[in-house]
């Protein structure tokens, strides 16, 4: 008996006991395997020479013929599963593991036709083993490409482009098929959306990881939203899942929501994932902490000491701890400092330009409520509350930010002249935000750098580079976190005024009427957006329901 026949009667044992696990550990595609299929690659290289032939195709139908008369629990080959076959057989007669471009195109018309054969109701469930195995092989061979761009050229200068003309990148046609193979898992009528997976159910998030690790790996995470979205319409709930599935899915859906600025629905995804994790995987603990933390920064909650001494978050308080005292203090100097200090590891993890640029907001509103802090006189000089409007002169908040913008470009404070401390607060601050003082005065409060003013990139400047902050500048600002409810009132634009509201129902504070907590703020405005979504639908403006308040696309919660 040849050895490929041998080769197909062992396949077809498994076959008809449907035993998917024997099959995937025969049907293997790398490179380290046993050396009878480096003998049966060269079977049938002698034996099957000829592309255009026939003849393997009918050796395949020959050894695996289809049953008849199929008993309960049994299996039988079928057309697909032929197909497959033989396309397996081609792979490993024509296969050349040097060859990375052959190799991705053989690898991933296997994937295909293992993706049709998987698609049959009665007995593609069990190819689900292999079509993960064949999956796995072809992800990690993509994200090996995209490493190669002389390798890349070479197969996206070989593609047919779609209607529209344009070529699919190999990571969207490797998602592709594999969200085939998850479509059908998701699809299988072999069990409900709300009882225990059944056949091919049982791999919808298995598949919906390896998509997503995929995507996330080669910086396409924009392609999950299709998935993301079948799973809200059909897909089952998460919470019959085994954890480790979960906590996986949940990452990866914490990770496409915080890079697309939704951090309260990441900050939910990232929660669930840790708390469902158990301890002694302190690896993938200290994963999702990388994005969690980051996360709840964003929301103005910063994380406590207890978190950050655990041993899965080792080296995060060095990173994390100054950023959160510069954001609570609204110092730019030591933000941009915390920043610099952990640039690279930031950056390797695609977080740095995300909290340079999205925590600033919260460092201005600490900013002008200390500037609010210094210049406002909420005492009449005999003691008495006084009764004028609560207000920051959008002036003091301008000589302010020049002051800090002049440090940000290397300038040094110099000590002030001894004298006698005046009753207003503050002295060399309140000499810099006081409106008579010139922009020369302010400056000899400043020592010029030795070599001139350093020249800021333009992330590295209050506004822009070295620009100077202005009165529209800063007025834009305050509007901004006016809108975004981290500062409650309104810009009073004829007398340069930010003017506080509430701070009558706030016990006649107005720090904490006009500075409310930032968390706090982001969650009712959310909720919000929430209650008008819900009122759209009641009245029949919108087709969408808002689901829950805390509802996040693409996680399956409730059941029923």
């Amino acid at each position: 008996m040849s050895l490929v026949v041998e080769f197909l009667s062992g396949i077809r044992r498994f076959v008809l006991a449907q035993n998917g696990e024997e099959l995937r550990k025969w049907l293997l595609v790398e490179n380290e395997v046993p050396e009878h299929y480096f003998r049966l690659k060269a079977e049938l290289k002698s034996s099957f020479p000829d592309n255009g032939s026939d003849a393997l195709e009918k050796l395949v139908d020959r050894c695996l013929p289809e049953e008849d008369d199929v008993a309960d629990g049994k299996g039988s080959p079928w057309p697909g599963f032929n197909a497959l076959m033989k396309v397996y057989l081609e792979y490993w007669r024509d296969v050349d593991f040097n060859n990375l471009i052959n190799l991705h195109a053989s690898l991933s018309d296997l994937l295909i036709s293992c993706a049709n054969a998987l698609a049959n109701p009665t007995y593609g469930a069990m190819l689900l083993q292999t079509s993960m195995s064949f999956s796995e092989s072809l992800s990690k061979l993509v994200m090996g490409l995209t490493r190669k761009p002389e390798l890349i050229a070479q197969i996206q200068g070989g593609m047919a482009g779609d209607e529209s003309g344009e070529r699919k990148s190999i990571v969207e046609l490797a998602a592709d098929v594999i969200q085939k193979i998850f479509t059908s898992c998701l699809t299988d009528r072999s069990s409900n959306r709300w009882s225990p997976p059944k056949g091919k159910k049982v791999a919808v998030y298995l598949f919906a990881n390896l998509t997503l690790k995929l995507l996330f790996a080669c910086d396409k995470s924009r392609l999950a939203v299709q998935m993301f979205t079948n799973l809200s319409t059909s897909g089952p709930a998460l919470s019959l899942y085994p954890a480790s599935q979960r906590v996986t899915f949940l990452y990866y859906l914490g990770r496409f929501n915080f890079d697309y600025g939704h951090y309260l629905r990441a900050h939910l995804c990232f929660e669930a994932a840790y708390r469902q994790c158990p301890p002694r995987f302190q690896k993938h603990r200290r994963q999702i902490l990388t994005f969690w933390i980051p996360s709840n920064l964003l929301l103005g909650r910063f994380p406590s000491l207890n978190l950050l001494q655990r041993p899965e978050a080792a080296g995060f308080h060095d990173i994390f701890f100054p950023i959160c005292a510069a954001v609570r203090a609204g110092n730019f100097v030591a933000f941009s400092q915390a920043l610099a200090h952990s640039k690279e590891w930031l950056w390797n993890r695609g977080l740095y330009l995300t909290l340079l640029y999205r925590l600033k907001p919260l460092v201005w509103r600490s900013f002008s409520r200390k500037v609010f802090l210094l210049t406002w006189q909420g005492e009449n000089p005999d003691g008495t509350q006084s009764k004028k409007m609560a207000a920051l002169s959008i002036d003091h908040l301008v000589t302010a930010a020049t002051y800090v913008q002049k440090l940000l470009e290397g300038y040094v404070p110099l000590k002030p002249a001894p004298r006698a401390r005046p009753p207003h607060i503050n002295t060399i601050f309140m000499k810099a935000v006081t409106n008579s003082v010139s922009d020369a005065e302010s400056d000899s409060l400043l020592a010029p750098p030795p070599g001139g003013p350093r020249a800021l990139m333009p992330s590295e400047g209050l506004i822009f580079g070295n620009k100077r902050p202005d009165h529209d500048n800063i007025e834009s600002i305050l509007a901004g976190l006016i809108y975004g409810g981290v500062l409650n009132g309104f810009i009073a634009r004829q007398l340069g005024l930010f003017a506080v509201e509430g701070a009558r129902k706030a016990g006649g504070n107005p720090v904490l009427a006009g500075w409310p907590n930032a968390y706090q703020s982001i969650r009712e405005r959310f909720n919000e957006e929430y209650e008008e979504a819900a009122a759209a639908y009641n009245s029949g403006e919108s087709a969408d329901p808002p689901g829950e308040v805390d509802d996040v696309p693409g996680w399956v919660q409730k059941m029923g």
